[in-house]
């Protein structure tokens, strides 16, 4: 028992993921390093719930209400609420007010509350209405391309728009992507070559440091509950 993951990837460009996951016989998880904004919801005994996740830049313990039913949706690096800066939202989130089965409210108006097949076309409703914004010189930085302003200036828009560095989004994402390759059994020895570490121990250090677990817990399974599908489908 645990928290039980699925998880999709997505054709929008406004969104990295889609999951879901149900809660059972936990009360608590390690949270995980996180480069990326969200919107979660979810039920549980008849109550309805929504909040706006922020990106995190370590790990920690974080309670789990048991017995309940999420959908979330991570929306991709770059991209931020009109109504709340994503720096703001660093290592914290804000729970929304007048949430019911059907819809919630966010950025002084009503939307339908999305199921796992319909969160896309919640995020193009909220980008029409200019809810969702995006700075398209960190969409470009994310591409690999190298745009026509100085090194500092897209530093200082990545930031901005990310409340990240580029270089701890890298880190977040190459120790998550590491976790995942370990709990599928890859050796510690190719993941280590593979993700471009120095050794073993920086392997080590950033697991630690980004997902709270060592390469023979992910491996085995240990550690108890995490907020990470260690096993998800990149399948859109």
């Amino acid at each position: 028992m645990g928290l039980r993951f699925e998880t999709r990837a997505s054709d929008s460009p406004w969104v990295s993921t889609v999951w879901t996951c149900r809660s059972e016989r936990v009360v608590e998880m390690t949270s995980v390093a996180a480069v990326c904004w969200g919107l979660v919801f979810w039920e549980r005994e008849g109550g309805f719930y929504a909040s706006v996740s922020g990106p995190e830049t370590r790990t920690g313990t974080a309670p789990v209400p048991e017995g309940a039913s999420f959908v979330g949706i991570e929306f991709a690096v770059g991209t931020s609420l009109r109504a709340v800066p994503t720096a703001s939202l660093v290592n914290s989130g804000v729970e929304l007010p007048d949430v019911t089965r059907r819809t919630f409210r966010l950025d002084g108006a009503r939307w339908e509350t999305p199921g796992p097949d319909d969160a896309e076309a919640l995020v193009g409703r909220l980008v029409r209405a200019g809810a969702v914004v995006r700075d398209p010189l960190v969409a470009e930085a994310r591409r690999g391309h190298r745009p026509t302003v100085s090194a500092r200036t897209v530093e200082r828009r990545f930031r901005a728009a990310t409340g990240l560095t580029q270089g701890a989004v890298r880190q977040i994402e190459r120790a998550r992507e590491a976790a995942v390759l370990l709990a599928a059994g890859a050796p510690v020895s190719e993941v280590v070559t593979g993700l471009g570490y120095f050794d073993e121990p920086h392997l080590a250090r950033a697991l630690c440091r980004y997902v709270g677990r060592t390469a023979r817990q992910l491996r085995d399974g240990g550690g108890g509950a995490i907020g990470l599908d260690l096993h998800q489908a990149t399948t859109s």
